[in-house]
């Protein structure tokens, strides 16, 4: 059984839907749980601390251990607090789970600058000011676990959620460095890509797909992540209603020109078949090593 004895865990906009339910997921399985929630409403405004005390208090009732931090990832010295909240009370911090979040669609012809920035700085920097704070101290401990939470609003589009979309998508790219520079410190970044039947997308989803989509089934996998047995990283997983799966970025193997000589427009109208061939397509870590390859065959380089 995997479990997290002796772990300390942070998971941000714990108080309700799925942070909810991965706090209580990892405390079941032994784990010391910081639940952050500032208690607000799903565009972000008010604030309640009763929403993170009742989380907390449902973790104790089941025999475990919890304290609850109020701040907002969106201040830096917020975040930095929620951190704090952990060593002060357990002097450690093993995993972080960057969920908190909040929505303000609208076409993005009508949406403010306002309204782009405000979601940024939840979903995208708000996971940036937490993995920073902690970031210092699982290097120094030589363990940790990092999940954020991105979404197909951001790998596939949705209307009306340019802000979301952009946010969640800056976040695969944060994990897409920093898998690289935690992995000789035992540090593990992956993302969750969640879809489940929450407050945030109870208007969006028909009723009859969204009964099934309970959060309670996307927190196994978070809780995969968070585990010492994970030697995942850098891997976004799509979890909803039940089904698991990898999601990957490709590329194909397209249509390499002689860089020696001009390329025109023409030519890249003429060989988009051949550049758009998914049936050629890798899973995608970058273009440097295919083009020294390509490069080397036709005599390029050596």
């Amino acid at each position: 059984m995997i479990r997290f004895d002796n772990r300390v865990a942070i998971v941000t906009g714990a108080g309700v839907g799925l942070g909810r339910s991965h706090a209580m997921l990892l405390a079941s399985r032994g784990a010391k749980v910081v639940v952050n929630d500032p208690g607000g409403s799903v565009d972000g405004s008010g604030g309640a601390t009763a929403v993170a005390d009742t989380v907390v208090a449902a973790i104790k009732a089941a025999g475990g251990e919890a304290v609850a931090s109020y701040g907002s990832v969106s201040d830096a010295k917020a975040a930095q607090g929620i951190i704090d909240t952990a060593m002060d009370t357990w002097g450690r911090v093993d995993i972080l789970v960057n969920n908190a979040g909040i929505l303000r669609d609208k076409a993005f012809n009508n949406m403010t600058l306002e309204e782009y920035e405000l979601v940024n700085a939840v979903h995208h920097f708000g996971t940036a000011y937490c993995t920073k704070a902690a970031w210092p101290i699982m290097r120094k401990q030589a363990y940790g676990r990092i999940v954020v939470t991105t979404s197909g609003s951001g790998t596939v589009g949705n209307f009306g959620q340019a802000n979301y979309g952009a946010a969640k998508m800056a976040v695969n790219g944060l994990i897409n460095v920093l898998r690289h520079e935690g992995a000789k410190y035992n540090i593990r970044c992956n993302a969750i890509s969640p879809s489940a039947w929450t407050r945030m997308t109870e208007t969006l989803l028909p009723p009859d797909v969204g009964q099934w989509m309970k959060p309670e089934l996307v927190s196994p996998m978070v809780a995969w992540l968070c585990s010492e047995e994970c030697d995942q990283n850098g891997e976004i997983m799509a979890a909803t209603a039940g089904g698991y799966a990898r999601v990957q970025y490709f590329v194909t193997d397209g249509a390499q020109f002689d860089p020696a000589e001009p390329v025109t427009i023409e030519m890249i109208q003429d060989s988009l078949d051949k550049i758009r061939d998914l049936d050629t397509a890798m899973p995608y870590f970058g273009m440097f090593g295919t083009v020294e390859k390509k490069l080397r065959a036709m005599g390029r380089i050596k």
